[in-house]
């Protein structure tokens, strides 16, 4: 496993003081955990930013406070989108000797030839799996290969996914993760009858009808 390291200081600093921190292109964060209690602790702002942007949400970091090593997981990111700059983090301590829960994002990959064949698309279900194995054990990500839809209707299910070495799936087996679906397009035909044109209906005084020649079909996506 790659150690990903963000190096950080302790943090006196706190409540509406901590504006002058991001002014100098630092971010206030903390890490909190069942042995740690919560220790304050300021970070790079550039840096944290480039390393947190480089990363899955599961992934385990080495928050290097001062010459102490934490071995952690991001919990929480708050940040100002207008202006690119992080407002605070929150990291999660872990023990590398205890097993942890977390939930890892799934990532489609493969090509599925259901989408050439009949012109389909692949919906996705559920995005992230809850898993219990050892920090050292998480993966990043989970890749699930969609190259197995080759007919419309066929799915993707959890119980599907390839079992991964040391890591239990807690996530409901029968959730759904990929299906093939076919694309609906909504046909309307209209025939407009000539101004003035009327049916007869072979009886004088009967009142003229429009005739629709194919109403609308309107067909929603399925998942």
């Amino acid at each position: 496993m790659e150690k990903i390291v963000i190096n950080a200081e302790k943090r006196d600093v706190v409540g509406k003081k901590v504006r002058k921190l991001r002014r100098e292109g630092k971010a206030p964060a903390v890490i909190y955990g069942s042995d740690l209690g919560s220790l304050p602790i300021t970070l790079d702002m550039r840096e944290t930013t480039n390393t947190l942007n480089k990363v899955s949400s599961s992934a385990i970091l080495t928050i290097n406070v001062e010459g102490t090593e934490y071995a952690a997981l991001v919990r929480e990111i708050q940040q100002d989108y207008l202006k690119n700059t992080l407002i605070h983090v929150d990291f999660l301590a872990v023990s590398m000797k205890e097993k942890l829960r977390t939930d890892v994002s799934i990532s489609l990959v493969g090509d599925a030839p259901v989408l050439e064949e009949f012109s389909a698309i692949v919906m996705s279900g559920v995005d992230v799996i809850e898993v219990e194995c050892f920090p050292q054990d998480l993966p990043g990500v989970i890749e699930v290969d969609i190259s197995s839809l080759t007919e419309l209707g066929q799915a993707i299910y959890v119980k599907d996914i390839p079992a991964i070495a040391d890591v239990d799936f807690l996530t409901d087996p029968e959730e759904l993760v990929a299906v093939a679906s076919a694309i609906k397009e909504e046909v309307v035909e209209e025939e407009e009858l000539e101004e003035g044109e009327m049916l007869e209906e072979g009886k004088e005084g009967v009142e003229p009808e429009v005739i629709e020649h194919g109403k609308s079909e309107e067909d929603s996506e399925s998942e």
